[in-house]
């Protein structure tokens, strides 16, 4: 047990030394939407998602930069990977190092996404294009990369999303 322990603490020491973690220098250049595919409500899924990626994919941490969702009666963002890592959530043309991804829990494919969520999306993704200096037709569903996934979902606007931003 112990020796499994140094193990892990060794790998991660290497990838802590191997993290940009200046973000100013990084070249982010997209946002790519997801969904979890997750039925939302008034639990946490974010840890769910948390503990899949990090115990049964054996990532260093979550995939997505950012998660939007329903915390008790409000939603809230969350934090995923620090924004100075490369991401986990589009690996189709390189997209895990030079996008942001954000994760709206819920299933888009089922229900179009709630306006308090939907509203709180376009506030995270609006303030991100404003510090990365990113351009609305940067802005992707993970589908547009990956036509073998829905992200966000088949019901999540995209088209609609981008024009309110």
């Amino acid at each position: 047990m112990l020796k499994q322990a140094d193990n892990r603490l060794e790998r991660m020491e290497g990838e802590l030394t191997s993290l940009d973690t200046d973000i100013l220098t990084m070249n982010i250049e997209y946002i790519i939407l997801h969904h979890s595919l997750t039925k939302d409500g008034a639990t946490v899924s974010w840890n769910a998602i948390r503990k899949y990626h990090t115990q049964d994919l054996g990532w260093r941490a979550i995939g997505y930069h950012f998660g939007i969702e329903l915390i008790g009666d409000h939603y809230e963002i969350l934090i995923g990977r620090m924004m100075g890592e490369n991401g986990a959530h589009c690996k189709e043309q390189g997209m895990n190092g030079k996008s942001i991804g954000i994760c709206f829990l819920g299933n888009f494919d089922l229900i179009k996404p709630l306006p308090e969520q939907w509203l709180l999306g376009l506030k995270l993704v609006r303030t991100l294009m404003s510090i990365f200096g990113i351009p609305v037709d940067h802005i992707s569903g993970h589908r547009e990369y990956a036509p073998y996934k829905s992200c966000p979902g088949a019901l999540f606007d995209l088209e609609k999303f981008r024009s309110e931003l």
